[in-house]
């Protein structure tokens, strides 16, 4: 089809913004939020998803519902909460639940009753889209392909799919065909009434249902196509290797994309260990272990390991989409929002050497990970220092090239090279200017040649 032909020939102008955001932030906000992790008056569970709470007590959609809507009740002004938080932490975009896997729809969709505008009369959808437009970030939807609420989905089509009813047998045989209507009917509104939309994150196929047996896939990105050309999307819809998945595993993933299937790969809860070169990859990650809110989860991750993955994947050639899980009023949990602010003020100083950075030269840094963009004919490396030398030298090896200049990030202050064999030594201060990573941006002639030791 015409729309996929000039997606495919545009690949390079599509994804040049997502390439050099290099940092989101994920929102996973449903009617899950409100039982927080809690059924019948007892915590689910400390750890893991709470999004899919429903299939981890097995309850039917009606009990689904019945327990989970009259908690759900969303502010009046939570979308510009979650924008501002976004901004203020140094994201470049934002993708958000428009449908998780309980099938409950965040927009007012004219097919079924199972959405905000039914249920609540509010489009969610386009309040978060029109905050984080004023805000000026990027919007992708995410949506479940899997659906626990609709009659047609046929959950029997898949053993390796989740779903609370399986195991049970069908009451009637299910028409996945009229689910799969259903899918494409609400796809279509998602991409047609809120303007332009930069990301579609659909989630998500099995090795033994997937793709365009499952999803009408290929009908499916045509169809969002024609209505978003410049739109990118995940591999999600398929899980095969060619589209970059080798198993089941949320690590399970391959180096390697076909553009027909996706623009980019999604390891999950994990950072690739060496960069993927030739490929476009974005670990989504959450701050605790719950991707929707819970009240029962506090394993969080430090504003340092946070902030620090962020460097780690913008070192491998990725991006960072971090996740919050709001509660069922849109409000943010104060965790998440130390954190997110933390990160800010760490961007505030070192954006330059995370946006429109690519990966590091180096295989492997001792003292931590670099990035890298051009300067002209020049590079400008940007050494990100996790364990700050304590005999006020910094070592590179294997760096063949001149260098012209070296600058702390932290106040501009000139640094001190030398070079000595193979290796640049850098005078640097006693005391590192910030613990959690000190970057330090070095200018070098030419592209860098390095030649690992």
């Amino acid at each position: 089809p015409e729309a996929t032909v000039w997606a495919l020939e545009h690949r390079e102008q599509r994804m040049r913004w997502w390439r050099e955001a290099r940092f989101g932030m994920f929102v996973h906000w449903g009617l899950y939020s409100g039982l927080a992790g809690t059924w019948e008056g007892k915590p689910v569970g400390t750890r893991g998803g709470m999004e899919w709470i429903q299939q981890r007590v097995r309850a039917d959609t009606n009990t689904y519902a019945e327990r989970a809507i009259p908690l759900f009740k969303p502010s009046a002004d939570f979308a510009t909460e979650w924008a501002q938080l976004a901004k203020a932490a140094g994201c470049r975009y934002i993708v958000f639940t428009t449908k998780h896997h309980d099938g409950f729809a965040l927009h007012d969709s004219k097919v079924g009753d199972f959405n905000a505008g039914a249920v609540l009369g509010r489009d969610l959808v386009r309040e978060i889209v029109d905050a984080a437009r004023n805000a000026g970030l990027r919007v992708g939807f995410y949506h479940s392909v899997i659906d626990w609420h609709h009659p047609e989905y046929d959950f029997t089509l898949s053993n390796q799919l989740p779903h609370p009813l399986k195991g049970t047998p069908l009451e009637r045989p299910r028409n996945h065909n009229a689910y799969l209507q259903y899918l494409h009917a609400q796809v279509d509104e998602l991409v047609s009434n809120y303007g332009p939309i930069d990301i579609m994150w659909w989630d998500y196929s099995a090795q033994d249902f997937q793709g365009q047996t499952a999803w009408r896939a290929f009908d499916l990105m045509d169809a969002v196509r024609i209505r978003q050309p410049h739109i990118i999307m995940n591999n999600r819809l398929f899980r095969i290797p060619q589209a970059g998945w080798v198993s089941m595993g949320t690590d399970g993933y391959a180096m390697q994309v076909d553009p027909i299937y996706a623009d980019f790969i999604t390891p999950e809860q994990h950072i690739p260990p060496t960069g993927m070169p030739g490929v476009d990859w974005e670990t989504c990650m959450t701050m605790n272990t719950t991707w929707g809110y819970s009240e029962h989860d506090h394993a969080w991750k430090s504003a340092e390991t946070l902030i620090r993955n962020l460097a780690d994947i913008a070192s491998k050639g990725g991006n960072y989409l971090l996740n919050i899980g709001p509660r069922a009023d849109g409000s943010v949990p104060v965790e998440s929002i130390e954190r997110m602010q933390a990160i800010g003020r760490w961007m505030q100083v070192n954006s330059e050497s995370i946006y429109g950075t690519s990966a590091s030269p180096f295989a492997n840094l001792t003292w931590g990970r670099c990035t890298q963009k051009p300067d002209g004919a020049d590079t400008r490396l940007y050494l990100h220092v996790f364990d700050w030398p304590a005999n006020g030298k910094l070592t590179l090896s294997g760096l063949k090239n001149d260098v012209l200049k070296a600058t702390l990030l932290a106040d501009g202050k000139t640094l001190t090279p030398s070079r000595r064999g193979s290796e640049v030594i850098i005078e640097i201060p006693s005391a590192a200017p910030d613990a959690i990573n000190t970057v330090i941006a070095l200018t070098v002639k030419g592209q860098p040649v390095v030649v690992e030791p």
